[in-house]
């Protein structure tokens, strides 16, 4: 079917709109109407090559929701109508690491960026003259239409709004699982989140209801920190060194028991500041993405060692997102924990770069494309 999509064809370059062709499921795919999709930080790091892709042109998006159209043959988990969330990390529940209890670390996403289907590892997505396109994670919710393995896909509710279940594709499991799952905030220990975007603010929320005696919010933009102050954090600063007393003074100079860096880029000479600030046998969590060609860190080795701190990776929030994703559903639905407050602004599909430019200049929390029929 012929549809359009946000495109790249090359590094630095603005999205375009332009005519695709999705082709029709296959063996164990689903195809989705597309209702909303989230704008990520990582799609900006395509735009500039910090993440790079297998190959242009890039079809990009990876948070979104939709509706079932149609299902592929040997699909059980599905059927037409089923509302669903795009989960960037597939899930096959087969694999070593399914089976270990870390799917977001599945088999199946070596080959996120290659752009090929991991059903028959051809493409499902052409342009208007038949060149193969690479969408983002094996998905690309920057199109109103899609294919996807049923790995990637997760049933939820009907009842949720679509634009609050795209955000569940991403940007809240990896901040709420990065304190809750991978920093393993317990209650009374002090954190710090470095960085107060839409994954930030999953983080702040994690670390609030894992019961965190005080939650310092870092970021450099005056209205992002007055909206951490919202979301229950107990004082926001603009950089570390401003926080520096401030948390010394409130956690008797033992610092912050978890740090959770959610930047939407991580320098490697940012990495030292950032374990400054986290306590003896502390542990601070690395969320936000570097540049992938980037290997060069700032860490005093003697301290790591001598103060038994903790540097850890963390991708998706350590999230099983077959579980996951409707349980921060559910506490959605019981207020439990709040989504509608982190989209910030919706936007057509023609108006993404403008929600790319409002991300950068730190007025969203989270923009949402929400599509309608003019769209399709």
């Amino acid at each position: 079917m012929k549809t359009k999509g946000a495109i790249l064809r090359e590094l630095n370059t603005p999205w375009k709109i332009e005519e695709i062709e999705i082709g029709d499921p296959k063996a164990h795919e689903i195809k989705i109407r597309m209702e909303a999709a989230g704008m990520c930080h990582s799609d900006h790091h395509l735009m500039t090559g910090g993440i790079p892709m297998a190959g242009f042109p890039i079809l990009g998006g990876h948070e979104g929701a939709g509706v079932v159209e149609e299902i592929g043959e040997g699909v059980t988990d599905f059927e037409v109508g089923d509302h669903v969330v795009l989960s960037f990390i597939p899930s096959c529940g087969k694999c070593p690491s399914c089976k270990e209890g870390v799917a977001n670390l599945c088999d199946f996403g070596a080959m996120l960026l290659q752009g090929e289907a991991v059903s028959d590892h051809t493409f499902r997505i052409h342009t208007a003259d038949g060149q193969p396109v690479y969408p983002m994670t094996l998905l690309g919710t920057f199109s109103p239409y899609m294919v996807v393995h049923e790995a990637s896909a997760v049933k939820i509710d009907k009842d949720i709004p679509f634009e609050v279940a795209a955000l569940c594709g991403c940007g809240i499991p990896t901040g709420y699982g990065s304190s809750t799952r991978s920093g393993d905030v317990r209650p009374g220990d002090d954190v710090a989140i470095v960085g107060v975007g839409g994954v930030g603010t999953a983080a702040l929320q994690g670390a609030v209801i894992a019961g965190a005696r005080n939650v310092f919010a870092i970021d450099p933009v005056e209205w992002k920190r007055e909206q951490a102050l919202k979301f229950g954090a107990t004082a926001a600063f603009a950089t570390v060194e401003e926080a520096m007393n401030a948390i010394g003074e409130a956690t008797g100079w033992g610092m912050c028991k978890k740090v959770i860096v959610t930047v939407g880029e991580v320098q490697g000479t940012d990495v030292d500041t950032w374990m400054s600030i986290t306590a003896k046998n502390g542990t601070c969590v690395l969320t936000g993405m570097g540049n992938m060609m980037d290997n060069q860190v700032t860490l005093n080795l003697s301290m790591l060692t001598l103060l038994q701190k903790n540097l850890q990776g963390s991708i998706f929030g350590g999230a099983n997102p077959k579980l996951d994703i409707p349980k921060l559903l559910s506490m959605y639905k019981l207020g439990k924990l709040n989504i509608d407050d982190m989209i910030t602004r919706t936007y057509s599909l023609d108006e993404i770069n403008q929600g790319y430019s409002d991300m950068l200049e730190g007025r969203n929390i989270r923009g949402v494309i929400r599509y309608t029929d003019a769209d399709r």
